[in-house]
This record gives C-alpha cells, sequence and structure tokens, in this order.
C-alpha cells in the first residue's frame, strides 16, 4: 500500500513474542484502518500464540497444537492488520524510518516505511557450540515448530530414554512432560540444585521431589558433548565425567534477548542485552520506536534495577502499553517483582521478589525464615504441606521475596506476596492482612501469613 494513502504506519517486528501482537490488536482498536495502517513482520509459520503451553501439549495435557493459538493470521488480518508470515527483518534504518525484511521463500528483498515501529523480536534459548548439539535427535522447545517437530522425533524413536539439558523452568517441564510420555528421563543441571531462580535450600526440595518421580537428577555438571551414532543421531550426552544415554535431547538452557536488530541499528542494550525503554516502553532516545516482550530489560521494584525477565505476562502488559501509546493514548508500565510459578507433576513451585543473593548484591540487610504449613486445615481431607521461605528487610520490615515449593494448593499462594511486593508492604502488614479463611482453602492462618508473622518477629518493628 502506497504510504501517502494513509496518515500512518505502524511496523511490528515480531508476531509470536506476545508483546508484537498485542500491541498492534490494541493499536488498531484505538485507530481505525482509515487513519492507521499496520504491518507486522513475522518469521516464523504461526501469531499469537502461547510459548509457554508447550511443554503441556507436548506431555498431552493439551491435545491440540491449535489450542495454543490466541489469533490465527487471518484473524489478524481480518481486523486490518496486514501480517506477513515467513518474512524476517534483517535491518532497521533509523535515519530514513524503514525496515529491510526477506522472504524467507522466496528471498526476495523489500524495504518497508514506517513512522511508528514496534520492536518485539522476542528472546533465543542458548544453544552452547558443542559437539553434536545440531544432530537429529536434539530438541529446543521455543516456538510451536519446535514443539511440533520434537513431537515428530518422539513418534518416531523406538527408543525411551530423554535426557534434559537444564532445569530452569523450561527443564522442569520438559522433563514432567517425558515422564508423562513414558520415557526414562534424566536431568542434567549446571547448578548445585534445580531452579536456579530459587535459593539453594528450596532448589533442594524440587531436587528431592523430582528423584522422588523417578527422574535422574545430575547437578553441578557441565555438558561438554552430545555424542552421536554412526547415523549422525544423537545417542548420549556427555559431561566430563559421564555419559547419559539418550534417545531424545531437550535443552532447557535458557534464553537471551534477541537484540541482534537493535543492536545493529545502534539502539540502547542493558547490562543482560535487552533493549531498554521508559516507562512508556518507548525506546530511550527514540521518539516513535517502541520495545516489548522478552527482548527488553524491566525495572524490578524490589531491587530497584534493570533485570531480564521473559515472562508471557510481561510481554501482554508491554503490547497493551505499546499499542495504546502508538494509537495515541498514554499508558505506563511501573516495573516488576519477578513472580513466576511452575510445576513437575504434582510439584508446585513459585517466586517472587529478591533471592537471598539478589538481596547480598544490592545491599541490603535481611532476615530469612522458613516455615512448613498445609495447604487446607491440617485435618480436612487432602491437606498437602508446603514449604514457604520468606526475605524481609532489617530495620524497616519491608518485604523483600518469598519462595514457595508444595502440592496442590501451594503454587498460586505466592500472588498474596506478590501484591504486598508491589505495595511496598512491610512482613507486620501481611501478617495483618484479611484472607479468606475455611477449612477446605486455608488454615486458619495461611502458610504465608504464618511466615510473616516469624519474619516480624526477626526484624522487629
Amino acid at each position: 500500500m502506497d504510504k501517502s494513502a494513509v496518515r500512518e504506519r505502524l511496523v511490528v517486528i515480531g508476531g509470536d513474542d506476545a508483546a508484537g501482537m498485542s500491541a498492534a490488536s490494541q493499536a488498531r482498536r484505538m485507530k481505525g484502518p482509515d487513519e492507521l495502517e499496520i504491518v507486522a513482520f513475522e518469521r516464523g509459520h504461526f501469531t499469537s500464540y502461547s510459548a509457554c503451553g508447550i511443554p503441556y501439549w507436548v506431555g498431552g495435557d493439551v491435545e491440540d497444537r491449535d489450542l495454543l493459538i490466541a489469533r490465527t493470521p487471518e484473524e489478524h488480518r481480518a481486523r486490518g492488520i496486514d501480517v506477513r508470515l515467513r518474512t524476517e527483518v534483517t535491518e532497521i534504518d533509523l535515519d530514513r524510518g524503514r525496515v529491510r525484511a526477506r522472504d524467507l521463500e522466496s528471498g526476495a528483498e523489500s524495504w518497508t516505511p514506517y513512522d511508528k515501529l514496534v520492536i518485539a523480536t522476542g528472546a533465543r534459548p542458548v544453544r552452547p557450540e558443542l559437539p553434536g548439539i545440531d544432530a537429529p535427535g536434539v530438541h529446543g522447545v521455543q516456538t510451536l515448530d519446535d514443539g511440533q517437530a520434537l513431537l515428530d522425533t518422539l513418534a518416531g524413536t523406538g527408543g525411551r530414554r530423554a535426557v534434559v539439558v537444564g532445569a530452569g523452568y523450561i527443564g522442569v517441564e520438559m522433563a514432567e512432560a517425558m515422564i508423562r510420555r513414558g520415557y526414562e528421563v534424566t536431568v542434567v543441571n549446571r547448578g548445585r540444585e534445580p531452579m536456579a531462580t530459587l535459593d539453594p535450600d528450596m532448589g533442594r526440595l524440587v531436587h528431592e521431589a523430582m528423584t522422588g518421580l523417578g527422574i535422574t537428577m545430575v547437578n553441578d555438571a557441565t555438558v561438554t558433548a552430545l555424542p552421536t551414532d554412526d547415523d549422525g543421531r544423537v545417542r548420549a550426552v556427555a559431561t566430563a565425567d559421564a555419559e547419559y544415554p539418550a534417545d531424545v535431547v531437550v535443552l532447557g538452557i535458557g534464553v537471551r534477548p534477541e537484540t541482534t536488530l537493535a543492536r545493529d541499528a545502534g539502539l540502547p542494550l542493558g547490562a543482560h542485552g535487552g533493549l531498554l525503554t521508559d516507562r512508556s516502553m518507548r525506546v530511550r532516545g527514540q521518539e516513535n520506536v517502541w520495545a516489548g516482550g522478552d527482548c527488553v530489560e524491566v525495572l524490578d521494584l524490589v531491587s530497584g534495577q534493570l533485570r531480564h525477565i521473559p515472562l508471557g505476562t510481561h510481554a501482554n502488559k508491554h503490547g497493551q502499553i505499546i499499542g495504546t501509546n502508538a494509537g495515541g493514548g498514554y499508558a505506563t508500565f511501573p516495573g516488576v517483582v519477578g513472580t513466576a510459578v511452575s510445576k513437575v507433576c504434582d510439584l508446585e513451585i513459585a517466586r517472587t521478589g529478591l533471592r537471598e543473593k539478589d538481596a547480598h548484591r544490592v545491599g541490603l540487610r535481611f532476615e530469612t525464615v522458613t516455615i512448613e504449613s498445609t495447604s487446607r486445615a491440617g485435618y480436612y481431607p487432602n491437606a498437602s504441606p508446603m514449604t514457604v521461605k520468606m526475605l524481609a528487610e532489617l530495620g524497616t520490615g519491608r518485604l523483600l521475596g518469598v519462595q514457595i515449593v508444595g502440592r496442590e494448593g501451594a503454587g498460586k499462594r505466592v500472588d498474596i506476596a506478590a501484591v504486598a511486593l508491589t505495595a511496598g508492604m512491610t512482613v507486620h502488614q501481611v501478617a495483618a492482612l484479611d484472607l479468606g479463611y475455611a477449612p477446605p482453602f486455608s488454615p486458619v492462618w495461611d502458610p504465608v501469613q504464618v511466615a510473616a508473622r516469624k519474619a516480624a518477629a526477626k526484624v522487629g518493628r
């Protein structure tokens, strides 16, 4: 379409990161096609899907891939958003206000001018340069295409041994998926304990539970190679001390911001490699360029520092804020407290705020408490145990962080702490909260409040 035929053109780079198409959709709500043309470039085959749901699709909890797709390209196009699939943006020309894109099927390249630009390039999985890393049978799980490729491998292999490399969120979720598929699972983890987003003492609880599920945990181990058979397929995961046989290998090592385009364009990056924005998600130093999702760094409201936290919850909020601002409105993103929840089989794992090492890093003086409680009144049927760890600042009593590991009913209790952290509450105030109680739902003192009472006693008033 001729640029002069419309008032403005908004270009979005990235249609599978939740921020990109959320921004496009919100901008469309703000302005109609006669006021704003929207073009979205996506190098993959899909738009607007839940990458967080891929482990549950692989594990069989979600029966059909399409259930993970919130809005198809056709649905976006019907709303006046020009979605161009299998098209990769290769250059941003800030001076002339345009992007260069390549059609991945034909190889043809063209420039598209913009008045406003949204960068939602997401994150790329960590894929170390190791012998055998690209062998058949080695899979990441970042996109729907990745998930389908893994399922194809599982359907075609006769073996039943899976090795998961990494024990973060993706690692433990994929370990569960492989268990549910009937595989013998080994997890090779570089850290002292699984779930490095927890303190090691809480990670130990995860380790013990995973071992109890029949998962072989190998901690403090660095992968050195992925040995292959004569036909080139992966056959094992090797560390300095041992080899672990594998018919399929799943990589869950983590992700880094995908900011190559932004860096090459001269846009500002932070210490973690993510784009730097202001509270309106506008890239610093740019009037008409916004960025959101897994490619940006965000303000941690507890520590006051910038962090890279790749979560769909943040990305969707970023997209709403960007779309509002690009559409002529005004909205801001205040920051995060680092809340996340996951599970491996029936074990729920949650955290928010700072770990001990985070608090040490920013120079805070604090106390920690750890308590054991139950999800319901102890006498009520199916009450399940949980462990709650809490950090509180000395002197002020300010809540700094909470970690929870337990069975059914444990994970979402972290939301109490997330609200308290966002509000800057003290542990004394948390202990006094008027929370809902009935024996089927909670002990008379909720486990989070039990930890808060104990923390309040330690830090004083």
